[in-house]
C-alpha cells in the first residue's frame, strides 16, 4: 500500500510517494506538473542497467521524449566538471524552461541532478526517483543539492526543492548488503536525533529490516521522511538552527570522506563512524550516557557498519573539518544528542577537544 508524506513549504510543497512500484507513476507526476514533453534522465552506469529502460518506456508510452546522461557510479562523479558536462548535454538537447530533469539514482545522482536543475536556465523543475535506502530517507528530501570540491564535501550547492519524490521500495531489492547497511546509518540517525521510540523500534526489528520485510521497510522509510519533512518545513534554509540536527555524525563523517578519498567508504559508513565519535563529544559536554552510546554502537554494528575511525591523517582530518559549513568564526560546531530524541545544535568544541576524540 502506498504511503504519502507531504513536505509543506508553501508554494514549493511536494509529496513523497512511498511504496512498492510507485516509480510507475512518473508520467502521472509529470502530467500533474504540466511539464513540457521533453526532458532528461540523469542516472549512473549501474542504475541505468537496472531501471532506465523501464522508466523511459513508461514515459514514452505517455508521450514524453527523454534524453539521458549516464555518469560513472559513486562520489567521484559528484564534481563541477560533471555538472558542466550534464548542462552542456541539456543545452545540446534544446531543453527549455518548462522541460524537466529526473534524478534516477542514489544520493550522488540526486545531489548533482538537483544542482544542475537549479542552474540550467536559472532553474527548471525536477523529480527524484531515489534507488537507494540512503537516498529515500535522506538526500532526496529537503532540497539540498550540490557537489564536492577536493577541499571538502558539498561545498558548492543550492537549496532547490524537487516537485515530487517517488520512493519505489522494489528498487531496494537490487542493493548489495553493504549499500543497504549504509542507508541504515541515516535511518538510525533519525532515531537518535528526533524519535526515541523509533530508535527502540529499530533495535527490536533488526532481522525484519535485514530481510527487507516490505511492511517494516515501509514503516522506516515513512517515519524517516516524516521526521525530515517536519524539520525542513520549519527550517528550510538552516536559518533557525533546527535543520542542523540532521547533521549529527556528519561533521566528522564528511571529514573522513574527504581525507580518506571519496568512494573508499560509502557515505553511510563514514556517517556511522562520525556518529560514534560525535557521541563521545556529546558525552563530554552534554552528558549523553554511556548506555546510549553503547546502544548506538551495537545497533550500527548489527548492520555491519564500521564504528572505528579508519587510518587517516588526523591533522588533515581536522583541517577538512575546519572547512565544514557549520564552522563559525573558525570554531568547530556540532549537532549532538543529549539523549535519544533530543539534540542540541551549535555546540562548540576546541580543536584539542576534537583531536582527543578522533
Amino acid at each position: 500500500m502506498q504511503q504519502i508524506v507531504p513536505v509543506k513549504l508553501g508554494s514549493r510543497s511536494y509529496d513523497i510517494h512511498i511504496g512498492a512500484g510507485v516509480s510507475a507513476q512518473i508520467a502521472d507526476v509529470l502530467k500533474q506538473q504540466a511539464f513540457f514533453k521533453r526532458g532528461m534522465i540523469v542516472t549512473d552506469q549501474r542504475v541505468s542497467g537496472l531501471y532506465l529502460r523501464k522508466i523511459r518506456k513508461t514515459l514514452s508510452e505517455a508521450g514524453y521524449e527523454t534524453g539521458e546522461y549516464i555518469l560513472p557510479p559513486g562520489e567521484t562523479s559528484k564534481t563541477l566538471s560533471y555538472c558542466e558536462k550534464v548542462l552542456s548535454q541539456m543545452a545540446k538537447d534544446n531543453l527549455e524552461r518548462n522541460s524537466f530533469i529526473i534524478a534516477l539514482g542514489g544520493g550522488v545522482i540526486g545531489d548533482l541532478a538537483g544542482f544542475v536543475a537549479s542552474c540550467y536556465l536559472r532553474g527548471i523543475r525536477f523529480v527524484h526517483i531515489p534507488t537507494t535506502l540512503l537516498a529515500m530517507v535522506d538526500s532526496s528530501v529537503g532540497g539540498k543539492t550540490g557537489v564536492n570540491l577536493p577541499e571538502g564535501k558539498n561545498l558548492v550547492g543550492a537549496f532547490y526543492q524537487p516537485v515530487s519524490v517517488l520512493a519505489d521500495l522494489d528498487m531496494l531489492k537490487s542493493l548489495s548488503d553493504r549499500e543497504f547497511s549504509a542507508g541504515m546509518a541515516e535511518v538510525i540517525k533519525y532515531g537518535v536525533i528526533r524519535d526515541k521510540p523509533f530508535f527502540y523500534f529499530l533495535e527490536k526489528n533488526i532481522e525484519k529490516i535485514k530481510d527487507k520485510d516490505l511492511e517494516t521497510l515501509t514503516e522506516i522509510v515513512k517515519r524517516c521522511c516524516e521526521i525530515k519533512a517536519e524539520v525542513v518545513s520549519e527550517d528550510e534554509h538552516e536559518t533557525t538552527g533546527l535543520r542542523e540536527i540532521l547533521n549529527f555524525g556528519h561533521t566528522i563523517g564528511h571529514g573522513i570522506e574527504a581525507v580518506g578519498g571519496y568512494g573508499k567508504l560509502l557515505h553511510g559508513e563514514a556517517i556511522a563512524v562520525g556518529m560514534v565519535l560525535e557521541a563521545k563529544l556529546a558525552a563530554e559536554k552534554l552528558g549523553f550516557s554511556a548506555d546510549a552510546s553503547n546502544r548506538l554502537r551495537k545497533l550500527l554494528e548489527a548492520f555491519d557498519l564500521p564504528t572505528k575511525i579508519p587510518a587517516v591523517d588526523k591533522g588533515l582530518l581536522l583541517r577538512s573539518m575546519a572547512r565544514d559549513k557549520k564552522v563559525r568564526d573558525g570554531k568547530l560546531r556540532f549537532s549532538i544528542p543529549e539523549d535519544f530524541g533530543a539534540t542540541a545544535t551549535g555546540i562548540e568544541f576546541s580543536e584539542d577537544e576534537v583531536r582527543r576524540v578522533i
